[in-house]
């Protein structure tokens, strides 16, 4: 592993990242916060000092956003103070943010993404004894096939002993409470801030209504939350798989070209010195660099 770089380099690409950060804010005329790293407890407490730190607030804040994922109560918590200082709330996703990373996205008023960008199915990670983040939808969708097997009578002996011995009824009951909290908080987040907006239907320019929001935001969840639809854990789905398969609106940043280099130029300059210092991630605004 590399050393550290000496304080004075490290101070010099800190101000170089303000002053990228500044330049976007100009550009987007509003506050600006990036984010990377695994959404774990402590994440939601960075992201709180670096938001208070910001003054004076703009109505409207960025988030610039590159995650794996995480827990999904974080995630919740992580929304809750952003809203609780700005009115409207951005999403910028150059590269992924899957999983959890998903549902935390889709709370945003608008979402931004390019052609190479992904975010991914709705996963949520719990916690296991020895630290490790498990995927729960992988869990449930096993546990039910071996019930199925069960009633039909085709379950086999090693089978039968994986079922009794490793299948904990604790842990599925914490695996089901946080798939049904993460498909909850996406469809509220969607109705509440994504479609506050969305007042007539695109093609035949009808008044939506609440229930058609309701329902808007149930179809995106199933789609999103549908194991067998997307395969992998880890799938990329891209803006335009969004757009047509999950049927939600994504803003391209590539159409402005201006706008689209300066978050390239930052979001690159940010995991450049996030491996330079060895960090597991941050949080940035104008002024702080927080480290993970």
């Amino acid at each position: 592993m590399s050393k550290p770089a000496p304080a004075n380099a490290n101070e010099y690409i800190e101000k170089e990242l303000d002053g990228l950060a500044t330049e976007l804010e100009t550009t987007l005329d509003g506050d600006v916060l990036a984010f990377s790293g695994d959404l774990v407890h402590g994440a939601d407490d960075l992201i709180r000092s670096a938001v208070e730190s910001i003054t004076p607030w703009r109505p409207k804040l960025y988030v610039v956003v590159e995650t794996t994922g995480g827990f999904i109560e974080v995630v919740e918590r992580i929304v809750r103070t952003l809203r609780k200082h700005y009115q409207v709330v951005d999403f910028i996703v150059p590269n992924f943010s899957m999983s959890a990373g998903t549902v935390l996205v889709m709370s945003g008023d608008d979402i931004h993404m390019d052609y190479y960008s992904v975010l991914g199915p709705i996963d949520p990670q719990v916690e296991q004894s020895d630290g490790t983040l498990i995927p729960a939808m992988g869990y449930l969708i096993q546990y039910d096939r071996l019930l199925k097997k069960s009633s039909e009578g085709t379950l086999t002996t090693a089978e039968l002993t994986f079922l009794v011995e490793k299948f904990d009824p604790a842990v599925l009951y914490n695996y089901e409470q946080a798939r049904e909290l993460s498909i909850e908080l996406l469809k509220g987040w969607l109705v509440q801030y994504k479609f506050k907006g969305w007042t007539k239907t695109q093609t035949r320019q009808l008044d939506v209504t609440p229930q058609m929001k309701l329902d808007r935001a149930n179809e995106i969840a199933n789609k999103l939350s549908a194991a067998h639809k997307w395969h992998s854990h880890g799938r990329g789905l891209s803006m335009d798989v969004l757009r047509t398969d999950v049927n939600i609106s994504i803003s391209d940043f590539e159409t402005n070209a201006e706008l689209s280099k300066k978050i390239k130029c930052y979001h690159n300059l940010l995991v450049d010195y996030m491996l330079r210092v060895g960090n597991r991630g941050y949080v940035h605004v104008r002024g702080k660099y927080m480290r993970i």
